[in-house]
């Protein structure tokens, strides 16, 4: 659709930034903070780049003032951060940590004292490494009464200070990390195990957001998705068939569940003839279906898509991409049942690369207009206001001379915001926009070389970096989009920054 003027963003648009709690606080055993699984998970040999662990961090604990400060500078107007369930609840449920609750009412008071409307997330993947320990973690119902206690302490705690909240952060990537790649803990490869305890962090998430609407009414609550739009690569019926297959299985599987209180028929009925789909009870079908189940807003963290053909039983390829004839064999169903179900979405649909497409120095595909059209299908299909919760660039950033010159950077959040600014034009609402990140902070399995943050911190994969913060070309370029509310003539990449 063309336009020969964009709408302008709403007054109120909620121009942030995010984090992660176990990516930037650091402090992971002061003031009776307990251990999550990632504590424990980055300290074993091989599980990340160098050994690289959350212990400091940046060390947002102790220098939370000064980087919201710096936030105060920019004019960012939200910011989302997560909370650590261990530092709330030491053992995961039982004892409160009053000292650890006070860290986030200090933190929330400081950010409205300086204007920035708080983002809560409840689950950032830092299980209480005691939880997994007794049962399980996700693995056990358990765990999902664990959680109602802790959203409890924490509604309680801060409710009445925070509007936004956000409940897990992309479930979809952190059970199939966990429980499927084994590159996540618990570094398990169970695909069975995975749709098991994927279904309970489901009903975790349905009674979070029906205990958040009857404990406080006035604010509003809902996931963040890691989504990703799918593409045929071309307009053959077979690979638009199998592009369907795949936003099914890729998306639609957490966000029907979350929005529409059941899960799609499409992938379900596939789960099922392996043997591997969840069991779903009489009572968890009441639980997701309730009304006050849903959701008030879903959070859409968008990085990339992806592109597929038809499936490559009925059109097999060879390895360099070449087509052969198979059509007197089926290799994939003729493999044991338990190795079929190992890979569900075989007779689904094929992943390939989209030529259309630059990829990042991690090889993840740049797709801006990709962005536009996510946001669109999700609102046509959810009919909910959407917050962009993550959206940014990872990239070796340089130090030169007290500056870090990242056109790059700007450049690509230049183009999302473009594209997402269409959507708004389109008729999508959107709330806000949350950059990935403010500073820079652990990448999980990359360790501090892998840099998203608007601020540069001193910190390297040798953890042994002053912490020092310096405000990036990109952290003035924000600045001033938030200035003028995403301006065209800034959005053209017509006004000059610092």
């Amino acid at each position: 659709m063309y336009y020969e003027k964009l709408d302008d963003f709403p007054k109120n648009f909620l121009w942030g930034a995010a984090s992660a709690a176990y990516q930037i606080e650091g402090a992971f055993d002061e003031d009776g903070k307990g251990p999550s699984v990632w504590d424990q998970y980055a300290k074993v040999p091989g599980n990340t780049f160098k050994g690289t662990n959350g212990d400091v961090a940046i060390d947002h604990y102790h220098r939370y003032k000064e980087d919201v400060a710096l936030m105060k500078e920019m004019g960012l107007k939200a910011y989302r951060f997560s909370i650590s369930w261990s530092r709330v609840l030491p053992e995961g449920e039982g004892r409160v940590n009053e000292a650890g609750l006070d860290f986030y009412r200090n933190l929330v008071r400081e950010l409205k004292a300086n204007g920035i409307e708080p983002v809560a997330t409840l689950y950032h993947w830092d299980l209480p490494l005691a939880l997994q320990e007794k049962y399980g973690g996700w693995e056990s119902r358990k765990t999902i009464a664990a959680f109602r206690e802790y959203c409890q302490v924490v509604f309680e705690a801060l409710g009445e200070d925070i509007r936004y909240w956000v409940t897990f952060n992309e479930q979809n990537v952190f059970t199939a990390m966990g429980y499927r790649w084994g590159n996540h803990p618990p570094k398990k490869h169970d695909v069975k195990l995975m749709f098991e305890m994927n279904h309970n962090v489901n009903l975790a998430n349905a009674v979070a957001v029906s205990l958040f609407h009857k404990m406080v009414p006035g604010g509003k609550i809902g996931p963040s998705f890691g989504y990703g739009g799918v593409y045929p690569k071309t307009c053959d019926p077979d690979d638009v068939l199998a592009s369907l297959n795949a936003d099914d299985f890729n998306n639609s599987w957490w966000l029907d569940v979350y929005c529409r209180g059941h899960y799609p028929a499409f992938t379900f009925k596939a789960l099922e003839r392996l043997g591997i789909a969840p069991e779903v009870t009489e009572d968890d079908r009441k639980l997701l279906e309730a009304a006050d189940a849903r959701p008030d807003f879903l959070g859409i963290n968008f990085y990339h898509g992806g592109t597929v053909q038809q499936n490559r039983i009925e059109k097999p390829v060879d390895d360099d991409g070449e087509e052969r004839d198979y059509s007197a064999t089926d290799p994939y169903l003729m493999q044991p049942k338990g190795d079929q179900a190992q890979n569900p979405e075989v007779p689904m649909f094929n992943s390939v690369k989209n030529p259309y497409l630059k990829t990042t120095q991690w090889g993840w595909e740049i797709d801006p207009v990709g962005f536009r059209v996510a946001l669109r299908e999700v609102y046509e299909k959810y009919e909910l206001p959407i917050m962009v919760t993550e959206n940014g660039l990872g990239a070796h950033d340089k130090f030169e001379d007290g500056r870090i010159h990242d056109d790059y950077r700007i450049e690509y959040l230049r183009q999302h915001i473009l594209e997402m600014k269409k959507a708004v034009t389109d008729g999508v609402e959107v709330l806000g926009y949350c950059a990935w990140s403010f500073t820079d902070l652990l990448s999980w399995l990359n360790g501090y070389s892998k840099r998203y943050g608007f601020v540069y911190v001193d910190q390297n994969d040798d953890q042994t970096g002053t912490l020092d913060r310096y405000r990036k070309d990109s952290f003035y370029w924000y600045e001033k989009l938030i200035e003028q509310n995403g301006s065209d003539e800034i959005l053209n990449g017509k006004e000059q920054t610092k």
